[in-house]
């Protein structure tokens, strides 16, 4: 493994029951790439994300973040470590309003750590945040309480409780799920923005022309395997790709 690489998955194995969920998979993200990872419903692509973020043990195969082991360490362990992630379903607090939904990552210790202990005054860094991702800051929207919100600002909520954390990994599991097509393109430059600062993303998408606006490399799974990774324009001319997505996204 060398220094440039974040993360290395190495064959890693999910089963549930009789069902293989994840098989042999092993994967490499270099400091500063922009990871697509895409294939058909139920093709394993959560539960891959969940194994390497620690919501699910995996039946065999490891997992290193720089260097170091982290298989089947608990999350909040490796969110510490500098690995953040969202969820299909945003995960708010949603009885909080929004801004203070940011006031639990911006108070662990990987934050406090960047703060050599000091907060400074969290209230002011979580609108700040917020703002950078649409949250306008002299309108009422930071201050709603979050189960009100759209379902847009809801995604984008729960990406700025991964910004707040100031991870070294994004890991976004169908951030524009649920979005309409304005919601995504005022995402889109955000998604660059992180990008060009030197964050490492990682992204599961299933809306592939927008993905392939951001993602210089993608990873295609198929019944809990990896079929495919490269460039993204190769990768949906593989042959072994077109007929696991039966030439619908082929084809958009």
């Amino acid at each position: 493994m060398t220094e440039d690489v974040i993360l290395e998955v190495r064959r890693l194995t999910k089963t549930f029951g009789g069902i293989m969920a994840v098989c042999d998979v092993s994967l490499e993200v270099r400091r500063g790439e922009f990871v697509g990872i895409i294939g058909p419903n139920g093709s394993g692509k959560t539960t891959l994300i969940n194994l390497i973020t620690g919501f699910v043990k995996p039946t065999s195969g490891k997992v290193l973040y720089k260097g170091q082991d982290i298989t089947g360490k608990p999350p909040y362990e490796i969110a510490c470590l500098g690995i953040a992630r969202t969820f299909q379903m945003a995960r708010t607090l949603h009885k909080l309003p929004a801004f203070k939904n940011l006031i639990v990552p911006l108070c662990s210790p990987r934050v406090r750590k960047f703060r050599g202990g000091k907060y400074g005054e969290r209230d002011d860094i979580a609108i700040d945040i917020l703002d950078d991702l649409g949250f306008e800051r002299d309108s009422f929207v930071p201050y709603k309480i979050a189960g009100t919100l759209p379902h847009g600002y809801l995604k984008r909520l729960d990406l700025a409780r991964c910004i707040a954390l100031r991870p070294e990994l994004l890991i976004l599991d169908e951030l524009f799920s649920g979005m309409a097509m304005s919601e995504v393109a005022a995402t889109l430059p955000m998604l660059e923005k992180f990008h060009r600062e030197g964050l490492t993303i990682i992204m599961v998408e299933h809306r592939l022309r927008e993905l392939f606006r951001v993602a210089n490399r993608v990873m295609v799974m198929n019944f809990g395997q990896k079929i495919a990774d490269g460039p993204p324009q190769k990768v949906m001319e593989m042959e072994e790709v077109q007929k696991a997505y039966l030439g619908t996204e082929v084809e958009e």
